[in-house]
């Protein structure tokens, strides 16, 4: 019989295709996922998971280049942020339907924050495709996401990492994919020249783009660039949060992917982060299995 899992996925940009490699080893091992709670690109993940269609997107995904990801930036003058995040979910959905979130075949989650009334929402019911565009707007990067009179952002900014949302059943374990983990022999390691070129390469077409809008803005002006700034900041909330939640809710197996791994805009590494999520799911279950055959003794 299948083991049944309570599967929360974290908020991380592009680290969230990590998602889709945990998943795919959680089906290989036989674990039923009977629930989902996402946050921002984990409510991406586990919606589009949840509606049947994880394999088409990640296809998409895998096939996505460097300059593709920017075209799929709609750039816009606003003081709310620089990019109205309309155009990559007409994209996604030519080619997956939208649907009810209550008419899914696995009950989901995903996390969005009323940034007026400074409360965290959870979005079960109505349009998938608005639920995860809402956990998905990232503050000053990406506008606000207007539902029903209200102007939601991304759901890390409360709960980046929903273990608190999802649908329990008896016999299940709790999985959280936490791509927020703070590593410091990992980032000792990637601080290499070789590194430092790769990531000054991929921001160079967003500093392009930003140009075109805002021409005074120089990238050898900043001692910290804007992108940088920003990243650093959402992800150092995000990783103390959910280390908070996680101490909480002490996940039977938690999944912990560095968030130095890839920048918010880096999803021409598809190939990259979905095998990293296996791996990495792959050392989670080997010490949830000792534990197990510990405890059963």
């Amino acid at each position: 019989m299948a083991q049944k899992v309570a599967l929360a996925l974290s908020s991380g940009g592009a680290r969230g295709m990590a998602h889709i490699g945990v998943i795919e080893e959680l089906e290989k091992n036989n674990f039923e996922i009977t629930s989902i709670a996402g946050s921002s690109f984990g409510a991406v993940i586990g919606g589009i998971y949840a509606s049947g269609n994880l394999q088409i997107f990640k296809n998409w995904l895998l096939n996505l280049s460097r300059l593709d990801v920017v075209r799929l930036m709609d750039f816009t003058i606003s003081a709310s942020g620089f990019v109205k995040g309309e155009k990559v979910f007409r994209e996604i959905q030519n080619f997956i339907p939208d649907m009810k979130i209550e008419e899914l075949a696995i009950p989901f989650a995903a996390i969005a924050v009323d940034v007026l009334h400074h409360k965290e929402v959870v979005l079960t019911e109505g349009s998938l495709f608005d639920a995860i565009h809402a956990s998905a707007s990232i503050p000053s990067l990406l506008q606000p996401f207007n539902m029903d009179g209200i102007d939601l952002i991304d759901g890390g900014i409360l709960n980046p990492i929903p273990v608190n949302r999802v649908k329990r059943v008896a016999g299940d374990i709790l999985v959280a994919v936490d791509l927020n983990a703070y590593d410091p022999y990992y980032i000792l390691k990637q601080k290499t020249e070789q590194r430092q070129k790769k990531i000054a390469k991929n921001n160079h077409l967003f500093y392009e783009r930003w140009n075109k809008f805002f021409p005074k803005y120089k990238e050898k002006d900043l001692k910290f660039g804007y992108f940088e700034l920003v990243n650093e900041s959402f992800d150092l909330m995000q990783e103390q949060l959910s280390m908070y939640m996680t101490d909480i809710y002490q996940p039977e197996i938690l999944v912990s992917v560095p968030r130095n791994e890839a920048s918010t805009f880096e999803f021409h590494r598809a190939d990259e982060m979905v095998d990293l999520g296996r791996k990495e799911f792959r050392k989670s279950l080997r010490k949830f299995e000792i534990k197990r055959s510990y405890s059963s003794l």
